[in-house]
C-alpha cells in the first residue's frame, strides 16, 4: 500500500528522516539526512518542525493548538495534541504571530475541545518524522496519516485516510499569541478548489494574506460555519471555518495544495499555477529536497560523528528558514505604505529580525547567499521609500518595532563594504543616514544632542543604556560606507557619534550605566541585576557591546591588565539562586548568557588580550553544551537563525565579533575539515588536524601551507579559497603570543 513516502519512520534523535543512505539518486550526498528539525522545539528554541523550502513564504507546520510563550512557533515537544496545520510561523522568536490558513483533518466523530484548543488529535512522537522540506505525522484520533512539503508560495498536504466518513476543516478563526482575526472569507471556486483572505492584526500589524486551494478530489459537500471574534470584551469580526466532506476508503490519499499571497486572491491563484499545477506530492518533495541539497552543500564538513553532523546541517538549515520570501511570481508584495508594490528584477524579503541576525546570519549571508544579500538590501531601500525609515523588525509587509537600534544599516554596510550586488549605493547610504537621525524616533534627538539616552525621558524610554550602545554601533557602520564613498563629512559626523559608547561608562563602577538627563549616573547599580534600562540583559552582558571598538573598551577599563579580569569575571562570577535574572538568561557560563544575542561574540575577546586559549576553550564549551542533537538542543531562542548562523560560523572556527570589519576572529573548529564553496567558484578550506571533544586547543596555524601569525582571518582571504591549517591538542598551545 501507498502510505507514506517509504515507509513509517520512528522519530529518532539522531536524523530524523526516512532515508540512511548519504547519496541521494543522483549520486550527490543528501544532506537533508542530516536536519533534524525537532531540535529546538523543546526548552526555549521556539523552533517549528513543519516543511519549507530555504527561506520560503510558506512555512507549514503541525500547531498544537494553545497559546503561550512555548508556543511561539505553534509547537511545543512536549505537547500531545495537533489542532491543525497552519502555512505561516516564525522561526524561534520571542513573540508570535501568524498560524494564517490551518487545515485539519478528521474522521467523524472528530475530537472538539473548549477553545482555545477546539478540533484536535492525539499524537506520538514514535509516529512522527521530519528532515528538510518534509514532515509527517498519523493522527492517532483518526487514524489519518499526514505529510507535509512546500514550495517558495505553497504548501503541499497529503492526507491518508482510512475508510471512513471524513471531513477537512479550513480554520480562519483560529488565533494565538498576539494574533487576532480581523476578517475572513472563504468561497468555492469549483468542486475541488476554494479560495479566501484572513485579516488579522497582532505583532504584525495589518497582516492580509490571500490563499487559492486545490483538492486532488472534489469534495462531497461545502459548509461554512462563523465564530464570533473578540479582542478586549468587543465583538470584532466573525471568523469564517469551511468543512470538507468526504466519503473516504482505506488507504485513499487526499492532496492538498494551496498557494498564498499577500497582495489578492489573484495573485495566489497565480503562484499556484506557477509553482504548483498539479497535484503531485512525490514530486513537490523531491523538488524541496534538491533545493535544500543545493543550499547545505554550500558548506561541506567532514565528521565521524553523527551527532556533531546533525547539529550542524540543522543550524546551517534553521539559519536558512529566515528572512523570508515576500512578493508573488509576478513580483507583487505588499508594502508598509499598505499599498501593492512592484519588485521588477528583484525579490523583496521580509521577517528581519535585525537586532539578532545582524550579528551573524546576514554576515553569513555574504558568503552563502550574496544573491539573496543584495535582494534584502534592496528590499530595506524599498522598505525606506516607503516607510520613511529603514525597518527595524518587520515581516508581512508590517514595522512591528520590536528590538532597538537601527541594525539594517550594518546588513547593507557589511554588502557594500563587500562589494556585494548592484544595489543603488547613493540611496542606501541616503536611508542609513536618514534613518539615524529621525529626532522624534526612539530618543534619536536626544541621543544626538547629549551622547547617550538618558533613563529618566518623559515619555519613559526603557532600555535606554542599550539604545546607546546600539546607536553608536550602527554610527560607526554609517561612518565606514561614508568613508569608502568619499562623503566625509558624513564620515566625520558619525565616526564622532560612534564614541558615545564612552558617554555611559562609569569609572568609579567600570561598568556601562545608565544616565538621567543631567548626567548623573544612576544610584543603586548593581551589574548583575535586571534593569529595565538594559535590554534582555544586565550589565555584565552589555558591558562588551562595543564591537566597533575593543581597544578603546581596553583603554576605559583601564588597560589589558585590568580588561582580562573584567572578561574572566564575566565566565566565572556565576549568578546566585535568588538573583533576578533578565529574560532569555539561559545557556549560562558565569554571567555569559548565550541564549542571548548581545554575549553572542564575548568568549571570542580573549584574542584581543593575547589569551587565545580562553577563547579556545569557552566556544568549544558553548558548542559542545549549549547545541544537541536533541528537541531541547537550544538554548535560547533561535531568533530567525542567529543562533544558528553563531554555531555555523564557530564550528568552522572563526566569527564575526565586528559584523562589518571584513576580520574574523579564530575561535576553534569543531570538524577534521570544512569547505565553504564561494559563489565566485573558490572554496575556503578549514582543516583541523587531531581534532576532538577533547583536542581543543590550537597548537599552530597555517594558512596556505605557511605559517599564520594573526588571531584572525580576513574576508578577502576567505573569498581568494584560501587554506587554513591546524593542529590540534589537549593543552593550550602557544600561538599568538605577543
Amino acid at each position: 500500500m501507498r502510505f507514506l513516502t517509504g515507509s513509517v519512520c520512528a522519530f529518532a534523535f539522531l536524523i530524523t528522516a526516512c532515508g540512511t543512505q548519504e547519496k541521494s539518486v543522483t549520486g550527490d550526498t543528501d544532506y537533508t539526512q542530516f536536519v533534524n528539525p525537532f531540535i529546538g522545539t523543546d526548552f526555549t528554541g521556539n523552533t517549528y518542525p513543519g516543511a519549507q523550502v530555504p527561506f520560503g513564504m510558506v512555512q507549514l507546520s503541525p500547531d498544537n493548538g494553545l497559546p503561550g510563550w512555548d508556543r511561539i512557533s505553534g509547537y511545543f515537544y512536549p505537547d500531545s495534541t495537533i489542532a491543525g496545520f497552519s502555512h505561516t510561523h516564525l522561526s524561534g522568536t520571542g513573540a508570535g504571530d501568524l498560524y494564517d490558513i490551518s487545515f485539519m483533518p478528521v474522521t467523524l466523530p472528530y475530537k472538539e475541545a473548549e477553545a482555545p484548543l477546539g478540533i484536535h488529535s492525539k499524537f506520538s512522537h514514535d509516529r512522527e518524522s521530519a528532515y528538510a522540506g518534509y514532515y509527517q505525522v498519523m493522527l492517532d484520533d483518526y487514524g489519518i496519516n499526514v505529510e507535509l512539503t512546500a514550495t517558495e508560495r505553497c504548501g503541499v498536504q497529503r492526507y491518508t485516510f482510512p475508510q471512513a466518513e471524513s471531513a477537512v476543516f479550513l480554520n480562519l478563526a483560529k488565533a494565538m499569541n498576539w494574533d487576532v482575526t480581523e476578517a475572513s472569507f472563504i468561497e468555492a471556486v469549483d468542486s475541488v478548489t476554494v479560495r479566501g483572505y484572513r485579516f488579522s492584526d497582532g505583532w504584525a500589524r495589518g497582516q492580509k494574506i490571500y490563499f487559492y486551494t486545490r483538492f486532488s478530489r472534489p469534495f462531497d459537500k461545502m459548509s461554512l460555519d462563523t465564530v464570533l471574534i473578540e479582542k478586549d470584551g468587543l465583538k470584532i469580526s466573525n471568523g469564517v471555518v469551511a468543512r470538507f466532506d468526504y466519503q473516504t476508503q482505506k488507504d485513499e490519499q487526499l492532496t492538498v495544495v494551496t498557494a498564498i499571497s499577500g497582495t489578492s486572491m489573484d495573485g495566489a491563484a497565480r503562484n499556484l499555477q506557477a509553482e504548483a499545477p498539479d497535484n503531485d506530492f512525490d514530486a513537490y518533495l523531491a523538488k524541496a529536497k534538491a533545493l535544500w541539497n543545493k543550499e547545505l552543500a554550500k558548506i561541506e564538513i567532514e565528521s565521524d560523528n553523527k551527532d556533531d553532523k546533525t547539529v550542524f546541517y540543522t543550524a546551517f538549515y534553521h539559519s536558512m528558514l529566515a528572512p523570508t520570501i515576500y512578493n508573488d511570481v509576478d513580483g507583487a508584495y505588499y508594502g508598509p505604505d499598505k499599498q501593492v508594490h512592484q519588485a521588477d528584477g528583484w525579490v523583496n524579503y521580509g521577517t528581519f529580525s535585525l537586532w539578532d541576525t545582524y550579528r551573524a546570519s546576514h554576515p553569513l549571508f555574504t558568503y552563502t547567499q550574496p544573491e539573496r544579500t543584495n535582494d534584502m538590501v534592496k528590499s530595506f531601500i524599498a522598505f525606506y521609500e516607503q516607510n520613511g525609515r529603514l525597518p527595524v523588525w518587520n515581516f508581512q509587509g508590517s514595522e512591528t518595532d520590536m528590538m532597538i537600534g537601527y541594525h539594517s544599516v550594518p546588513v547593507i554596510v557589511d554588502a557594500y563594504l563587500k562589494g556585494i550586488g548592484d544595489f543603488d549605493a547613493e540611496k542606501a547610504l541616503e536611508a542609513c543616514v536618514k534613518t539615524a537621525n529621525i529626532d522624534e524616533y526612539r530618543a534619536i534627538g536626544v541621543y544626538k544632542e547629549k551622547g547617550y539616552v538618558p533613563y529618566d525621558l518623559k515619555p519613559y524610554e526603557n532600555w535606554s543604556l542599550s539604545k546607546t550602545l546600539e546607536y553608536a554601533f550602527d554610527d560607526y557602520c554609517i561612518a565606514r560606507m561614508a568613508e569608502k564613498m568619499g562623503k566625509t563629512d558624513v564620515m566625520k559626523e558619525f565616526d564622532a557619534r560612534a564614541l558615545n559608547y564612552k558617554n555611559v561608562f562609569n569609572p568609579v563602577t567600570t561598568f556601562m550605566q545608565p544616565r538621567d538627563s543631567k548626567g548623573n549616573f544612576i544610584e543603586g547599580f548593581k551589574a548583575d541585576a535586571y534593569t529595565e534600562d538594559i535590554c534582555e540583559s544586565n550589565g555584565w552582558q552589555y558591558f562588551w557591546s562595543v564591537q566597533h571598538d575593543i581597544d578603546g573598551l581596553v583603554g576605559l577599563s583601564g588597560g589589558t591588565e585590568r580588561f582580562t579580569q573584567k572578561l574572566d569575571s564575566m565566565f566565572t562570577f556565576h549568578p546566585s539562586a535568588d538573583d533576578e535574572l533578565p529574560i532569555f538568561s539561559t545557556g549560562m557560563i558565569g554571567q555569559y548568557a548565550h541564549g542571548n544575542e548581545p554575549s553572542h561574540h564575548v568568549s571570542y575577546l580573549f584574542n584581543k588580550v593575547n589569551e587565545p586559549w580562553k577563547t579556545q576553550k569557552y566556544v568549544a564549551q558553548i558548542m559542545h553544551e549549549f547545541y544537541t542533537n536533541t528537541p531541547g538542543g537550544l538554548c535560547g531562542n533561535e531568533d530567525c537563525g542567529q543562533m544558528s548562523a553563531w554555531y555555523v560560523f564557530s564550528a568552522m572556527g572563526f566569527y564575526p565579533v565586528n559584523p562589518i570589519s571584513g576580520n574574523y576572529e579564530i575561535g576553534t573548529p569543531m570538524f577534521p575539515k570544512a569547505q565553504l564553496h564561494l559563489s565566485n567558484g573558490k572554496t575556503f578550506t578549514v582543516i583541523a588536524h587531531n581534532v576532538s571533544h577533547e583536542n581543543i586547543y590550537i597548537q599552530s596555524v597555517k594558512l596556505n601551507g605557511a605559517p599564520y601569525d594573526k588571531c584572525y582571518i580576513t574576508h578577502q582571504q576567505i573569498m581568494d579559497g584560501a587554506t587554513l591549517e591546524f593542529e590540534m591538542g589537549k593543552e593550550p598551545g602557544t600561538v599568538w603570543y605577543k
